[in-house]
This record gives C-alpha cells, structure tokens and sequence, in this order.
C-alpha cells in the first residue's frame, strides 16, 4: 500500500538533506522521498546510505528519486523516476519486482504511459507553481486534478495518484475530494515551525476522504 503523504527532501540554507529527513521522520512521515538533483553516483550514494538508515529507525519508507542503480543498493523501497529520465520499467528491472516504483506526470498520457509500464504510483502536478522543481511542467490546478481523475476513473485505472506541486495544508481537502491517492509535499514540512503537528493534521485531512 502507498503511504498518503509523500515528504520530498530538500536542502535548505541552514539543514541539510539528511537533517530534514531527520526531522520529517521525527514529526510522523512515513515515507520519504530522496530527491538530490544533478549529482553524480559517488556523491549521492552516501547519503542514500545515510538517509536509508534514518528511516530504519523511524520505520519509514525511503524512496530515491533518479538514481535506480543506488536504490537496489542500499535496498531502498523503491525508485522514482521524471518525465525526461528513464521509463518505470526501466527503473524496475534495475530495483526488481518486489520494489515501489514511482513516474512523474503532467499529463493523462503520461500517467497512461507509467501505468502501462507497470507503476505502483503516479506522482501528478504540478498543482501550483513551486521553487523546488526546475522546469515546470505545465500547472494543472484543482481543474486539472479534476478532469484527469474523471478520466482515470471511466478508463478504470487505479494506480494510485498523488499530487504534487506547491501544496498548501488549505488545499489539500479539495485536492482529495478529485480522487486522488494522497500529496507530496518538500516546503510545506520543511518550512513548519511545527511539523509534527502540521504532519498530524495533514495525515488526518489525507484520512478523512
């Protein structure tokens, strides 16, 4: 079963990738995205090491963004891969059958495209304009949520949908109310004064649909 809320790290002026995965493990997250962008192999693969061991001891899941080769390494849950990276069943037959295997979306096509390459999940966004992401996908906004859900939902395809993109702790009831799986978030946890609190309340709003 994919877990509802999806934290994706960041490093942040005064925290590194590894500290805020800390503290989102801390404050309740139970699966964990790794997400460092254009770095080589030798330097991500201790930190996955590092960040694999965190989430052991918080009993999280811990998902690597790109880098298929270091998440059958340090035997991660799983794999997520973009748009202009390399198919899921790429990704798969590198991570094993056994494995968590995500896509990124903007589109219909794009969700149809990883469903059909054998996706556990599709992450879908963005939802609104957000700093963390370089080269933005079109924003696809509650509207697009919608029509996309609706169309999901007459072709019975049911891998699980997560939002993502910018999400507010505001938006996410109506955000679920579309039909989606459940929101990944990177600011909105990192930037909380309180995250176990806020991770409370966001599991709870995720429950509620």
């Amino acid at each position: 079963m994919i877990n509802k809320l999806h934290y994706i790290s960041q490093q942040t002026a005064q925290r590194s990738h590894l500290d805020n995965i800390r503290a989102a493990c801390e404050a309740g997250c139970q699966l964990i995205q790794l997400r460092i962008k254009n770095e080589t192999h030798e330097n991500v693969l201790p930190i996955a090491t590092a960040a694999k061991a965190v989430c052991d001891r918080y009993n999280a899941s811990l998902i690597i963004n790109d880098y298929p080769h270091i998440a059958a390494a340090v035997d991660a849950a799983g794999v997520h891969v973009g748009l202009q990276d390399m198919t899921v069943a790429e990704a798969r037959a590198i991570v094993g059958p056994q494995k968590i295997v995500g896509g990124t979306a903007n589109t219909l096509a794009d969700i149809l495209t990883h469903v059909h390459n054998g996706a556990s999940y599709v992450g879908l966004g963005p939802f609104r304009f957000t700093t963390t992401k370089q080269n933005l996908s079109p924003i696809l906004g509650l509207e697009g949520y919608q029509a996309i859900m609706a169309a999901l939902r007459e072709q019975q395809v049911h891998t699980p949908v997560v939002a993502i993109g910018g999400i507010l702790e505001t938006d996410i009831p109506a955000i679920m109310q579309t039909g989606v799986h459940g929101i990944a978030v990177s600011g909105l946890i990192t930037q909380a004064a309180g995250p176990k609190p806020l991770v409370q309340h966001i599991y709870n709003l995720l429950n509620k649909q």
